[in-house]
């Protein structure tokens, strides 16, 4: 029998909706939300504040300041118990007197992981886990992957055609999509800590990579980051214009010196990863994101990366807007693998599917994920 009650459920849900208040400044930490009920009434409602501020149980406790005697705590993830940047959440809550947490996902973080729920146990706190703990998990899925794999988890975005085209047969690409829909991808990229491309994409279409969305403004925009292994982009237009984003270069030792201290001397931080065949080595980058305390990668192009990414289970979603357009045999194709047999054809699990003007977007999740 099920220890959670109505009303448990209901607290939780609440906690979930603060939790994407933070969604937007809370990288590199969870978006977490907090409710605390003292005698069947909401006293503190809290969600995570830009790193280096408070967690969404302290803004809770703060707000129920007086009231935290005998209440009970509902949060979308674990307490932390370690300091960081700020005093772990877990003294605050015993000293606050709480004596009933609610917990819907433990924290994969190793500081965590379950020696919150321990230490609140241990000080007399009744911790149940895993209310609402499936819907929890999908809030927090970034955060999730990058803290177990140690690699940010990565969405392959890509406007495509009703043909299945990047773009027609001179290039042109602008615009496939509607601008309802070319709206919403400035929504993933600020859901987003670092935005991808190759060397293709930035020498065809000239990109900013900014978010400009309307209403949605991250405090720190996504570090741009160009996979260039031979040095053929030189260091002009919107890219490497620092007043917009930051920008970070990806290349290795086939890229002449000349063209690494013209990167340099335009401001660009370059980082040199080992070769491959056809391109950067994709896992060592991708490992250098994760440290860097990035949680989620949006992959903007093209054709060459997708496959790449694909290949070697880099990526953990597709979103693929579809236009309402045709642009022939001789456009450009979203992927550039040769699929012999039927048998042999990736398959992917469809996950979600929004409708903007006259476009649609296909969320597709590419292999397991965390759980």
């Amino acid at each position: 029998m099920s220890s959670f009650s109505f009303k448990d459920y209901f607290y939780m849900q609440q906690a979930l909706a603060l939790a994407e208040q933070a969604r937007w400044h809370a990288p590199p930490n969870p978006w977490v939300g907090c409710i605390i009920v003292h005698q069947d009434k909401i006293v503190g409602r809290g969600w995570t504040q830009p790193p280096g501020h408070a967690h969404a149980e302290i803004v809770a406790l703060k707000e129920a300041e007086g009231q935290t005697q005998g209440a009970t705590l509902y949060v979308t993830l674990e307490p932390c118990c370690h300091t960081g940047r700020t005093p772990p959440c877990v003294r605050a809550i015993i000293q606050a007197g709480v004596s009933r947490v609610l917990i819907a996902q433990l924290d994969p973080d190793h500081r965590v992981s379950g020696k919150g729920m321990s230490q609140l146990r241990e000080a007399g706190i009744e911790v149940l886990e895993g209310l609402c703990h499936d819907q929890a998990v999908e809030a927090l899925l970034p955060y999730l992957h990058q803290r177990r794999t140690g690699i940010p988890y990565t969405v392959l975005k890509a406007a495509i055609s009703l043909d299945g085209r990047l773009a027609a047969t001179d290039g042109s690409s602008q615009w496939i999509t509607s601008p309802e829909a070319r709206q919403e991808v400035h929504l993933q990229r600020a859901a987003s800590q670092a935005i991808v491309i190759g060397t293709g994409t930035a020498l065809s279409d000239q990109p900013r990579l900014t978010v400009r969305h309307e209403t949605i403004h991250p405090l720190i925009p996504p570090l741009r980051v160009l996979l260039d292994a031979k040095g053929r982009v030189p260091p002009v237009g919107p890219l490497f214009d620092l007043t917009l984003a930051p920008t970070l270069v990806v290349t290795t030792d086939r890229a002449c010196h000349a063209q690494k201290e013209a990167w340099q001397a335009a401001g660009i931080e370059v980082m040199t990863v080992a070769n491959e065949a056809k391109g950067v080595n994709l896992l060592e980058t991708w490992q250098m994101l994760g440290a860097r305390g990035i949680l989620q990668i949006l992959v903007e192009g093209g054709g060459t990366l997708f496959s790449e990414l694909l290949k070697q289970q880099l990526c953990q979603q597709l979103s693929i807007y579809m236009g309402n357009c045709l642009l022939g045999i001789q456009g450009a194709p979203l992927f550039q693998e040769n699929i012999l047999n039927i048998s042999q054809a990736p398959r992917f699990s469809l996950k979600e599917v929004k409708k903007f003007g006259n476009s649609v977007r296909l969320d597709y999740q590419y292999h397991e994920l965390v759980s």
